[in-house]
């Protein structure tokens, strides 16, 4: 149970809150409106808790929403979730993370800042960046695709200590940001220019991309189900428990950063911790809490490169991947090359804008994971199926609330960036092209 929790919380609390405030408080512009945006998201994490515990029970098996959309939709359908989950479910949110990581380090290491840019190439419509951040981010995936590749053990005891540090840090720094810290909570009824010229409501549904992602690793304790002792029991109580924990801290988080500092200033600044905690403690305790949010992020970043091997392998042992990714290697006993091709995939994805990258991977992770809560819709029917009280209360309450919120954030970021419409377009059209012509065929 408490390993169960811990992998929630360690996949939770990554980038997003350390480096979403800053964009959040140019696009919103409002204290009020941006601590909403965070209840809102809170409310439909849980609600789809709720509803992943109920398909996790009655299929215990590794491999989340590829199991779940096979079961219910076909392996067509479960085979594109897993394509998804492998861009857009993992290689997008360590590359985004480890940016997080580098930005927080450039408080010593000026380099690594993210406007330091050394290169910039491409079309005007789709720069690639080269810089310090990509070469920090680069950095901190490699080592950990390679800790990953020698073995699970060592991985699980470096990430248990990596989010047992996560959690401390957050909870003190709330803490003493609120009781010792040197804010002004004045700072909550000053609004910041905004930067978006889109309308408020539909700015709201677009950051909620920033939102999602910031609470995206809800599900994770659902990839090794069986692995986890009386999932029916365990599953419900880690998936829900570490989701609310983890939304207490960011409205937490969120208070005390807009306690430490005006969104005016907030502005366009992604290492927002730093920040915040230089105007609350001083430049010199400022420095221990950037170091210990690189270290924060540093277990995000772990937590994934470790759960994403298991969907790609456990597609891969169904024939619904590429032979490759269930390739385990003899003495480490590992998907080494499953690990690599994420890891390669991570670090190209540091190369991109990250607030496009943040919108490429809303988008596509809040449609397939709407589909895998609306296929309970399909599955409840079937019988011997173990129903859970919590989404059994007010039916269908709890799935209809999730897919709402996520066809409301879909239908407003497929249309207000282009670019990031063709991007997902086109792994969604590769994804089919490459079922059709080498799984599917393989199969024939």
């Amino acid at each position: 149970m408490t390993s169960a929790v811990a992998l929630v919380v360690s996949n939770m609390i990554g980038g997003g809150i350390f480096i979403a405030p800053g964009f959040m408080a140019g696009d919103l512009g409002s204290a009020p409106v941006i601590l909403a945006i965070w209840v809102v998201g809170a409310i439909c994490a849980l609600a789809g808790a709720f509803c992943y515990s109920e398909l996790g029970i009655n299929f215990p098996s590794s491999g989340g929403e590829y199991v779940y959309l096979t079961r219910a939709f076909g392996p067509s359908v479960g085979f594109m979730s897993g394509w998804i989950s492998f861009f857009a479910g993992f290689s997008g949110p360590i590359a985004g993370a480890a940016l997080g990581f580098s930005d927080y380090l450039s408080y010593f290491f000026p380099a690594l800042a993210k406007d330091s840019v050394a290169v910039t190439f491409g079309p005007e419509w789709f720069p690639v960046k080269v810089g310090g951040a990509q070469f920090g981010a680069a950095a901190l995936i490699l080592l950990f695709t390679v800790v990953n590749c020698i073995g699970v053990r060592p991985t699980a005891a470096l990430q248990n200590v990596l989010t047992a540090t996560k959690v401390l840090v957050i909870v003190s720094f709330i803490g003493l940001g609120i009781l010792a810290g040197t804010g002004d909570w004045s700072h909550f009824s000053q609004d910041a220019v905004r930067t978006s010229t889109l309308p408020l409501p539909s700015q709201f549904a677009v950051s909620l991309f920033w939102v999602y992602v910031g609470y995206s690793g809800w599900n994770a304790a659902t990839y090794i189900a069986e692995e986890i002792k009386n999932p029916a029991k365990t599953l419900p109580l880690a998936l829900t428990a570490g989701t609310a924990f983890v939304a207490l801290l960011y409205l937490g988080l969120m208070v005390t950063f807009i306690y430490a500092v005006p969104l005016e200033k907030m502005k366009g600044v992604i290492s927002v911790g730093a920040l915040a905690a230089k105007n609350l403690f001083g430049p010199a305790v400022a420095g221990i809490f950037a170091a210990l949010m690189a270290v924060s992020l540093m277990s995000t970043v772990n937590a994934m490169v470790t759960i994403g091997p298991r969907v790609y392998y456990a597609m891969a042992k169904n024939g619904a991947f590429p032979e490759l990714a269930a390739r385990v290697h003899p003495g480490f006993r590992t998907p080494v090359w499953a690990i690599v091709c994420q890891g390669v995939c991570s670090v190209l994805m540091t190369f991109t804008s990250l607030p496009d990258l943040v919108q490429y991977i809303g988008v596509l992770l809040n449609v397939f994971a709407s589909m895998a809560v609306a296929s309970l819709f399909v599955l409840r029917k079937r019988p011997g199926w173990q129903k859970v009280g919590v989404v059994s209360f007010a039916f269908p309450l709890a799935p209809l609330i999730f897919i709402a919120v996520g066809v409301w954030m879909t239908l407003f970021g497929l249309t207000v960036n282009p670019r990031v419409t063709f991007a997902a377009l086109a792994t969604v059209a590769a994804g089919a092209i490459f079922y059709r012509f080498r799984i599917k065929a393989a199969a024939a």
